[in-house]
């Protein structure tokens, strides 16, 4: 509590003595992903944060696939900090193909870990779906292809010695349009990695009766890092009566090594500074701690983001 007390004070401090850039205008584009998912919303509150906060910036949010296009993205020019699960960053890092990256993505850099994903699998509770096994011959979206979602689906189905072609039906769908789909009878499960709370399973939970699938720890332990084993409290969905066990991975906030350094800086402090504004915009960035801010980082950390971290003494 002191040392986090500490943290936010030398932060304020910091506010007072650090010049936002100013001068030549800077395009802050925020690359997110799907509108109901936890992306958007935050993306959406990152950017009234920059737009407000650092002088002549123009800001505007994109809405996208989200991990593995935000990092092609980046690496393209076409954004200047995206939102990303932490196992795709890694992939876009040492270019894989299978991915969905054309290669190594060399001008990726580290802003900030930011909140868990929670591997969150809800069917209907009329399909009788209540373990991985039984979706086996049953239909599954596995969100949109190559995203991250989807690369976390293939993680959860190998280690649990399944592949798709032990599914009756996959769809490769964004989180509102596999809700629509189930709600309308026309799809047994979804599987979306988002974090705790998600819009799309909120919206589902109160249409029809649920049941929220497990990932047994062994399964999240066969995948090993950057997955652990988490837990879905009871109560985070209606009709949600017990806690249920499953797979989370860290989403971490990127930007390019193009971005110039002052940007990058403001960016990474005004993060930190309205945390409270975040949380506002959606519950999963109360996990949000700058203490750590740089754990599991898959990419060299922005000499921007850097500057700040050592002023902030979380990099000695």
């Amino acid at each position: 509590m002191f040392a986090r007390m500490r943290m936010l004070l030398a932060g304020a401090a910091i506010a007072a003595a650090a010049a936002v850039p100013a001068g030549a205008q800077q395009f802050i584009n925020v690359l997110t992903g799907g509108t109901s998912g936890v992306y958007y919303p935050l993306g959406v509150a990152l950017s009234e944060i920059y737009a407000e906060g650092i002088e002549g910036a123009r800001v505007q949010v994109q809405a996208t696939k989200a991990s593995v296009e935000n990092l092609n993205l980046l690496e393209q020019g076409k954004g200047e900090i995206a939102f990303s699960l932490g196992d795709s960053v890694k992939a876009a890092a040492e270019g894989d193909t299978e991915a969905g990256f054309p290669g190594r993505l060399e001008k990726l850099r580290g802003l900030a870990a930011i909140y868990p994903n929670y591997i969150q699998i809800v069917a209907t509770r009329d399909s009788g779906i209540e373990t991985l096994a039984d979706l086996k011959g049953k239909s599954l979206s596995v969100g949109a292809p190559a995203s991250g979602t989807e690369l976390n689906a293939r993680a959860i189905f190998a280690a649990a010695g399944m592949s798709y072609d032990d599914l009756g039906r996959v769809e490769y769908l964004p989180f509102a349009e596999s809700v629509e789909l189930i709600k309308n009878r026309q799809l047994d499960a979804t599987l979306q990695s988002a974090g705790l709370g998600v819009a799309s399973i909120r919206d589902l939970a109160t249409s029809v009766p649920i049941n929220v699938v497990a990932v047994p720890p062994e399964i999240v332990g066969k995948i090993g890092a950057p997955f652990l084993s988490a837990t879905i409290p009871a109560g985070t969905y209606d009709g949600q009566e017990a806690d249920v066990a499953t797979a989370a991975v860290g989403n971490f906030l990127v930007t390019s090594a193009d971005v110039p350094d002052e940007v990058v800086y403001a960016m990474t402090r005004l993060l930190f500074e309205n945390l409270d504004r975040l949380a506002a915009a959606h519950a999963a960035a109360k996990a949000i701690d700058p203490a750590k801010a740089l754990d599991g980082m898959p990419v060299p950390v922005h000499p921007g983001a850097e500057r700040y971290y050592r002023e902030a003494g979380i990099l000695k």
